[in-house]
């Protein structure tokens, strides 16, 4: 008889077996079910029963155990009809093998052709129990060609997506001549779809057609829950999204950095293509040391009767002329020149320093990856980096395991010179440091902080120079670095000192100073006279006032000597020419220096910080009060014992130089002990002796009046600090930024652990923001404008800004691109319609239950509760102000009634921030 062949659920039609059947007979009929079942195209790969319906009297061949094979037969694709018309012809009396009524042929006339599959695209979440997900769609991208056939409308670019309607946005089918061209096909297709905005099941789908047991046939109808690997999903980078988000938010509220400054005379779009160069870079410095080692490198540096220079622009020298703020962008742009022109330097100092917190903080970068692509573009000179020893790129002293860590990662991801020095001179607290250095094979150049005048200074002396230099050559120092952080360092001193250096240690000897008092090049020229082997300089744009002296002109001043350095004076000039145009897109974080300064032989205020305070100064609403800074700068100096001022020595002076101005105290306050003062963090940690000793000691009524009867530390810092359990710290943070660190990603939070999670939160949010063009990434875009975005080599997106929407009643505007041609809409909150900043209530000074704010800043943390019982001493909360944290300490025992300021809360000097009972 006909044989009709269905796939029926097994539970629906069991049955026993009919009962009047022999077994063999039962085997007979069972191997014919099965040749049937093939014969009609269905590749049953299990074994076959056959069951009556008692009810029914029908017959089954049912598969047991089957192994669902790929739905092959998509019937209009593989039948070329049209079954939905066909239907609906029939009903109204159409017959079948006449084309003319419905289109449908014999049976026996259908041919299949070749194979189809077909996938079904939901806003359903794979991750989620498949729950459907709703929102708005807020880019959209099908996939086409040959052999793709979409069936949808519910998916375009701005559709709302609600929880009342089927999930369905398209169904998606795949033809081709064999399975195995389905299953390559439909994965392309797939792999082509963009849908942001809204989950889809698509990485659900792209994992069940790759998966080879899906593929050869081989599961059963369970194999979505006994496969979890189909819900390893690689997550969606969706970088253009994330760049169309952040560039919509600078455009509709600008950033908060360039807020209120001076922009650029016109936008400068300085592009990474900008300077074409060789494509093989000559050898230089760095296939040196890899070839000889360091100490080879330093008996070749000896044997020089050139002067070596090393340039600072994309260190120093930006830190001290624009706030740190100098992004890879504009960075990678000058590579190409170094490597093919300016081969010959001996070092580019590029790393290290402020720059590696600030990239973070301000600038949305890894620090780590600034390194590495630097390293693949310069591949033949010296990259150079400044060590904080103990302290390594932070602010305070860290574990011995943690310097050690850090450092020789820094060694592995392209560092090669460490200046590693202390902030007070401390050797002691150099050596974990150095010993690192000595371990990865790198160059280690030991460094002493010049500080005062060598000629007049009781405390800092030639001879105190010169004991440094040879207990730094004692314990394995390959170099010595001269590290004028102020630039006050005097020609006459500095011919005195090179000599005696060289003279004492037999080891090369590498200057740095700063031009902030102006005659910094006439330092060099005299320490260049007195045998210095090599010299800091900037490059000419980015050179003089608080940076390094001009490279340019240095260069000059050599080459008609015995000490011409050979570095070609052209390719300075047009690497100059590149770093003009660079500087201009920095203009709102120039200082407004516009000369030398003497009064700096006064407060001794290194470059780089110069214009970090100034930000400093400025966020706090100081800036026209810049004098009363710096001559305040040079009072807690004297009041703290005339000490070393670097990093992180320098940021304590700093930081306690705007709490006085701030809260309007004055030296012989600060020195009473019958005055109550909240000291910065900084200070307290210095005098308790996290960052060492000072050389003359610390000025012991001050010392105790700060530590408030906390015993001070005697001996090095990370003596006392136990080792961090690496492998805890690395699952801790990765638990709480919900994704797995790089190796060096790591040691970026344990530098800087709430600085880093900050930064990859706003990497969640807004992507590698560090492939946008300078001027985009400070200022967003104009309507009409257009950029390239270079996400990776040889994957670019074309950008282009179309319209602005007003805001709408909750505050949203509508930001209209095209990217590479596709239309896309992001909405942003504009802050600017929203409610007014709420004002706070001043703290009545007279009234001993209010607790005010010292300084402006934002509420970084609230130790306390409404109804907490506290003591005298005990922490209340946290202002954090720029990069510098007050803890507000209880003056008096007592019960807190309320706290007015949560975390968060931007606070002025004098708000009420907590509230004792009466």
């Amino acid at each position: 008889r006909d044989c009709t062949v269905q796939r029926r659920n097994q539970k629906v039609v069991e049955r026993a077996p009919a009962p009047y059947l022999n077994e063999e007979r039962r085997q007979e009929l069972c191997q014919l079910g099965l040749n049937i079942m093939r014969h009609v195209n269905y590749e049953c790969a299990g074994t076959v029963e056959f069951l009556e319906d008692v009810d029914t009297g029908a017959f089954y061949f049912i598969e047991v155990n089957p192994r669902v094979q790929v739905e092959h037969t998509v019937t209009e694709q593989i039948t070329g009809i049209d079954i939905v018309k066909a239907q609906i012809s029939i009903a109204e009396g159409g017959r079948i093998g006449h084309l003319e009524e419905t289109g449908v042929p014999n049976q026996q006339d259908i041919k299949l052709h070749g194979h189809a599959v077909q996938c079904r695209i939901t806003t359903e979440d794979p991750m989620n129990s498949f729950i459907p997900d709703y929102g708005r769609i807020s880019a959209y991208r099908g996939a086409t060609g040959f052999g793709i056939r979409l069936d949808g409308g519910t998916a375009y670019a701005g559709a709302v997506i609600t929880p009342y309607f089927d999930s369905l946005l398209e169904k998606i089918t795949a033809w081709g001549p064999t399975p195995e061209h389905v299953a390559m096909r439909m994965r392309r297709a797939l792999g082509e779809f963009r849908i942001r905005g809204v989950a889809t099941n698509l990485a659900f789908l792209e994992n069940l057609i790759a998966h080879p047991d899906f593929v050869s046939a081989n599961y059963t109808t369970k194999f979505i829950d006994s496969t979890p690997d189909l819900f390893t999903f690689a997550p969606r980078r969706d970088r253009a999204t994330k760049l169309l988000k952040y560039i919509s938010e600078i455009t509709v509220n600008g950033h908060p950095d360039v807020a209120g400054r001076e922009r650029p005379s016109a936008v400068v779009a300085m592009t990474p293509n900008a300077l074409v160069a060789a494509s093989d870079a000559p050898e230089g410095t760095k296939q040196l040391l890899d070839r000889q080692g360091a100490k080879g490198v330093c008996d070749w540096i000896l044997q020089q009767d050139k002067i070596l220079l090393t340039d600072t622009t994309m260190r120093d020298a930006h830190q001290s002329l624009l706030a740190t703020r100098m992004r890879t962008f504009d960075m990678v742009g000058a590579a190409p020149i170094y490597a093919s022109r300016l081969s010959n330097l001996f070092s580019l100092e590029c790393w290290g320093g402020a720059t590696f917190d600030v990239s973070m903080r301000f600038l949305q970068e890894c620090p780590w990856e600034r390194l590495q692509v630097l390293r693949a573009k310069i591949p033949n000179i010296l990259f150079q980096m400044l060590l904080r020893g103990a302290n390594g790129v932070g602010y305070t002293s860290y574990p011995d395991n943690v310097v050690r860590g850090f450092t020789l990662e820094a060694a592995k991801q392209g560092v090669d010179v460490f200046r590693v020095f202390d902030s007070l001179n401390w050797i002691e607290n150099m050596r974990v440091a150095i010993d690192a250095v000595l371990e990865s094979g790198k160059i280690c150049e030991a460094t002493i902080c010049y500080t005062g005048d060598m000629q007049t200074s009781t405390t800092y002396t030639l001879d105190y120079y010169t004991k440094m230099a040879k207990e730094l050559a004692r314990v394995g120092a390959h170099m010595i670095a001269i590290k004028d952080m102020a630039g006050i360092l005097k020609p006459d001193a500095a011919r005195l000192l090179v000599k005696a250096l060289k003279d004492e240690t037999g080891l090369p000897v590498h200057l740095h100073t700063h031009d902030t008092s102006g005659i910094a090049s006439a330092t060099v020229m005299a320490a260049v006279e007195a045998g210095v082997d090599i010299v800091d300089g900037a490059m000419d744009s980015f050179s003089g006032l608080t940076s390094q002296p001009n490279l340019g002109s240095l260069n000059a001043a050599f080459a008609n000597g015995s000490r011409a350095s050979g570095v070609s004076a052209e390719a300075i000039r047009a690497c100059s020419d590149y770093w003009q145009g660079v500087r201009e897109n920095y203009r709102a974080f120039e200082s407004n220096l516009r000369s030398g300064a003497s009064e700096v032989y006064l407060h001794e205020m290194p470059g780089g910080q110069f214009t970090n305070l100034k930000e400093q100064a400025r966020s706090l609403g100081l800036a026209d009060r810049w004098p009363e800074v710096a001559k305040t700068y040079a009072e807690v100096n004297q009041m703290f014992g005339d000490i070393v001022k670097v990093t992180p020595s320098s940021k304590v002076v700093g930081d306690m130089a705007l709490a006085m101005i701030s809260a309007g105290l004055t030296r012989e306050q600060v020195e009473d002990p019958n005055v109550d003062v909240s000291f910065p963090e900084s200070v307290v940690g210095f005098f308790r002796g996290d960052l060492g000793q000072p050389p003359n000691g610390f000025p012991k009524a001050l010392q105790n009046k700060v530590l408030k009867g906390q015993p001070p530390l005697t001996d090095r810092p990370g003596a006392s600090l136990l080792p961090l359990n690496l492998a805890e710290a690395r699952q801790a943070t990765e638990a709480s930024i919900d994704r797995t660190m790089t190796d060096a990603e790591f040691w970026s939070s344990v530098m800087y652990p709430k600085v880093f999670k900050d930064y990859a939160t706003r990497m969640k949010e807004f992507g590698v923001v560090s492939a946008l063009p300078t001027p985009v990434f400070f200022y967003g875009m104009e309507i009409g404008q257009e950029i390239s975005v270079d996400l990776d080599p040889g994957k670019t997106i074309n950008i282009r800004c179309l319209a602005l929407s007003e805001a709408d009643a909750e505050g949203m505007v509508k930001v209209f691109f095209e990217l590479n041609g596709q239309p896309r809409m992001i909405r942003v909150t504009d802050r600017s319609v929203q409610v007014s900043k709420t004002l706070h209530v001043k703290a009545d000074m007279s009234n001993p239950c209010h607790v005010a704010a010292p300084l402006p800043g934002t509420v970084a943390s609230v130790e306390v509760t409404q109804g907490q019982a506290v003591r005298q001493g005990d922490l209340l909360l946290t202002i954090e102000a720029m990069k510098m944290e007050t803890s507000i300490h209880a003056e008096r025992d007592g019960t807190i009634a309320r706290v007015v300021t949560p975390t968060g809360t931007q606070v002025e000097a004098k708000d009420l921030l907590v509230e004792y009972g009466g």
